[in-house]
């Protein structure tokens, strides 16, 4: 693995190294990685655990000249000390990804029990409204899975519904056709994989994006099957799906049950199956909250205002911006 770091402060970078590089040295000795310093920059590279404990003690004594404080051998050794035990408790949380120097691990105690669920449980729900990572932390869980070899195969499935507005007839082939609701597992996807090599994967059938209705019949063995917008299956598809787990399979079920897009006359299959099969053995399910939201920090506020139910009159259009509301003409 191989992992660059920025300095805070390059005028300090011969504070940051030591004498001779003295500092340096101590991380590559203790820590059993290279280091390079350049321009600017460290970049580490060795095991995952290496270089995760290695950059956990430059940002120790990053902070340290922050605080316009030395650096000494002594506060050195603490901070590999420090680093070793921070990184023996957080190791089950890191998930290496194929994209050099990426390292996802959860960003709040909700992420943290989803994942510590996809890595005990072989059958996992997990809802929550829009930002949480539901889709993203999956999709990092599987190919972790996949570069470690703990899975042979990656299968990301959708259904094919519209999100409120009826599209119409869609041109070109079967895939130009169905590509549109399967972009958002293709974006997770290429944050965790150069484009080269998910086509290879794709080629030879490690990894499959496909519709949910292209599941039927199928029996799927040491894989990881993800199925995403659960909340917009139907009872009999969710069934259908989750009888597509064979050995040594793990599959992931997320949705947001605040955004169904099934007519009002058709239960959904996600709601549906929690409640089913809440109580088995072998099975979690997950609930995050607003407070997991990890996108744009406007994202939580309009989570929130919408979860009220609450709607504003029209007329009150435009007031908060400062525009004159204009009167309605009789």
């Amino acid at each position: 693995m191989e992992l660059s770091i920025k300095l805070e402060s390059p005028g300090k970078a011969d504070m940051l190294y030591g004498p001779m590089d003295r500092n340096l040295k101590m991380i590559r000795e203790a820590l059993g990685v290279q280091v390079f310093a350049r321009e600017g920059q460290v970049k580490i590279t060795g095991s995952a655990k290496g270089v995760s404990r290695a950059a956990a003690v430059l940002e120790t004594l990053q902070r340290r000249l922050r605080q316009n404080r030395p650096i000494s051998v002594e506060d050195l050794s603490q901070a590999i000390s420090a680093a070793a035990t921070e990184a023996n408790s957080q190791a089950a949380e890191v998930l290496d990804v194929y994209v050099s120097g990426q390292l996802i691990q959860p960003k709040t105690p909700g992420q943290k029990r989803y994942i510590d669920a996809m890595r005990t449980h072989d059958l996992i729900f997990c809802s929550g409204p829009a930002g949480t990572g539901k889709t993203y932390l999956a999709v990092a869980v599987a190919v972790h899975m996949l570069k470690h070899h703990q899975a042979k195969r990656l299968i990301l499935v959708r259904p094919a519904v519209e999100a409120g507005e009826k599209l119409g007839f869609l041109p070109g082939d079967m895939q130009a056709k169905v590509n549109p609701y399967l972009r958002p597992l293709f974006d997770s996807l290429h944050d965790m994989m150069d484009f080269e090599q998910i086509r290879r994967f794709m080629t030879n059938d490690m990894i499959e994006v496909i519709p949910l209705a292209f599941m039927r019949g199928r029996t799927l063995n040491d894989s990881v099957i993800i199925l995403d917008e659960a909340q917009n299956t139907t009872v009999a598809q969710m069934l259908m799906f989750l009888t597509r787990m064979g050995h040594c399979s793990k599959v992931i079920v997320t949705g947001d049950d605040s955004q169904i897009d099934l007519p009002e006359n058709i239960p959904s299959g996600l709601l549906d199956a929690r409640h089913r099969l809440k109580g088995i053995k072998g099975l979690a399910i997950v609930r995050l909250e607003s407070g997991d939201i990890v996108r744009h920090r406007l994202v939580q506020n309009i989570v929130a205002a919408y979860a009220t139910g609450k709607e504003e009159p029209a007329s009150d259009q435009g007031e908060e911006a400062g525009e004159p509301v204009r009167p309605r003409p009789k």
